[in-house]
């Protein structure tokens, strides 16, 4: 499925029902009292958070949705039927915008949390409603109330526990390919993950979603690469897991830890002090871990806080993952 995180609709709730304007028709009664019912109101649109979809895409091919409008009164005091709401499911971690004003108007992040967008309009009374004791025979009725109209804008932050951030092709997709039932596309070129993918971890009877983040590079906070589009998934994570590459030599190594602490720091400050276990990849490789432990030392990272694994031969994999779970229980 496409991963789509930002969409924008226009949605109107329905109008209320006319009211009715009539008079009881009965054998001998010429004219008898009104008995013209109300309309009925229209339907609301409502928004509400679901667990089971992980896209905005369905907003992606539909502009428009609009409630049913009420039914007009009748005769015989009889009210209109109220239009159907609507109800639109969006997924967990959905920011709603009001696109005209900017106004975040809602952040659903629980499921089944529910909101109203838009109230449908009211019905309209029916003559029987005007009868007074000065008016017993009212030839008046009220139109529905008009239903509201709003245009929408949402974006999608993604909620996890742990997310895989890193340089292009530090490993981050192998290792959620690893750890999880997540099948990302994975190759040797960077910015082979151009959208989140999130996988769902089991390890010592628990089970917690880690998000594979797309790779960051120099200027990621201006927008450049990936950009805005990567870190505003990080700031639903609890934690983080920096994956880097070991291959090169040390300095490349630590460069390649500044980079991404600067960036998610300029992005938004204190980000870049998040919890983050230090996760060195490929260490299968000869010399890495020498080159991962010398670049280490000059980072200053707590040292419980340090992996070193090989994603593609499932080296340290346990110990990453008893990490996690520690880390996540600390946040």
């Amino acid at each position: 499925m496409q991963f789509i995180d930002e969409a924008a609709i226009t949605i109107r709730s329905g109008d209320g029902g006319r009211g009715c304007v009539s008079f009881r028709r009965e054998k001998f009664v010429p004219r008898g009292g009104p008995d013209g019912g109300n309309g009925g109101n229209g339907g609301s649109v409502f928004l509400m958070a679901t667990s089971g979809i992980s896209t905005l895409l369905d907003f992606r091919y539909r502009d428009t949705y609009k409630a049913k409008r009420g039914m007009h009164g009748k005769g015989k005091n009889m009210t209109g039927k109220s239009g159907e709401d609507l109800r639109l499911a969006v997924p967990c971690g959905t920011v709603v915008y009001n696109e005209n004003t900017g106004e975040i108007l809602a952040d659903l992040t629980k499921p089944g949390e529910t909101l109203l967008v838009a109230k449908g309009g009211r019905g309209g009374r029916g003559n029987a409603s005007f009868t007074s004791s000065t008016n017993q025979a009212p030839e008046t009725a009220e139109p529905g109330e008009p239903g509201l109209e709003m245009r929408l804008r949402f974006e999608l932050k993604l909620i996890a526990r742990i997310g895989l951030v890193g340089l292009p092709n530090a490993g981050k997709s192998t290792l959620i390919s690893r750890i999880s039932r997540a099948k990302p596309k994975i190759a040797d070129y960077p910015f082979t993950t151009l959208s989140p993918v999130l996988g769902v971890v089991s390890h010592r009877d628990e089970e917690f979603v880690v998000a594979d983040l797309p790779g960051l590079i120099e200027g990621s906070h201006r927008g450049a690469g990936l950009g805005h589009r990567f870190l505003k998934h990080v700031e639903r994570t609890e934690a983080l897991a920096h994956v880097i590459d070991s291959e090169p030599n040390p300095a490349q190594i630590l460069e390649a830890y500044h980079t991404i602490k600067d960036e998610m720091e300029r992005f938004q400050p204190g980000l870049g002090s998040r919890p983050t276990l230090l996760v060195f990849n490929k260490t299968d490789l000869t010399g890495a871990r020498e080159n991962a432990e010398e670049a280490l030392a000059k980072t200053g990272h707590p040292p419980e806080l340090v992996c070193f694994i090989s994603a593609a031969t499932g080296e340290g994999i346990p110990a990453l993952l008893d990490g996690m779970l520690r880390l996540g229980k600390n946040t």
